[in-house]
């Protein structure tokens, strides 16, 4: 399911809602854990989970260069927000009938050439991340993200 975008007053939201049959513990569990953020978003390494902490986000491409971007709002077991550029990603845990569900909503002070990337990255993430919770091989081909990105490319282009 693609991720909705909508115009705001301070820019754009792209939503994404994901159901998991889990639990909200364990679904928070495996959102925040470092050891987890190899199988679904192997640049982020949180230093300091609380509000004004940081995670960091590694570039991974041999420079060992990476971004310190601070936690803008934390609540145990329910909310992570964090810078992401120009705006913030935030990821929020529910209760859900049968379970528990995901909301990732990234706030873009505008829609760049880039969005559509950004958006194509987070929604092959959120499959890296459902497979990964649900204890399952990892692999997702490189042209997954390409077809992904096709799909959120019109997506941006019809919500300007």
């Amino acid at each position: 399911m693609l991720a909705k975008i909508d115009k705001i007053d301070a820019g754009y939201t792209a939503e994404f809602e994901r159901p998991f049959g889990t639990s909200k513990e364990k679904l928070w569990s495996f959102l925040i854990s470092n050891e987890n953020f190899k199988f679904w978003m192997d640049h982020l390494e949180i230093t300091d989970l609380s509000k004004g902490g940081n995670i960091n986000f590694h570039y991974n491409d041999g420079s060992e260069k990476l971004e310190k971007m601070t936690i803008i709002d934390y609540q145990e077991g329910q909310v992570l927000e964090f810078e992401w550029g120009e705006g913030a990603v935030r990821f929020e845990v529910h209760e859900n009938e049968g379970g528990s569900k995901l909301i990732l909503k990234e706030s873009l002070a505008k829609i760049t050439d880039h969005t559509a990337k950004d958006l194509a990255g987070w929604h092959v993430c959120l499959i890296r991340f459902s497979k990964a919770l649900n204890g399952e091989d990892n692999p997702i081909p490189e042209e997954e993200w390409e077809k992904w990105y096709a799909e959120y490319k019109l997506l941006v282009e019809n919500s300007i």
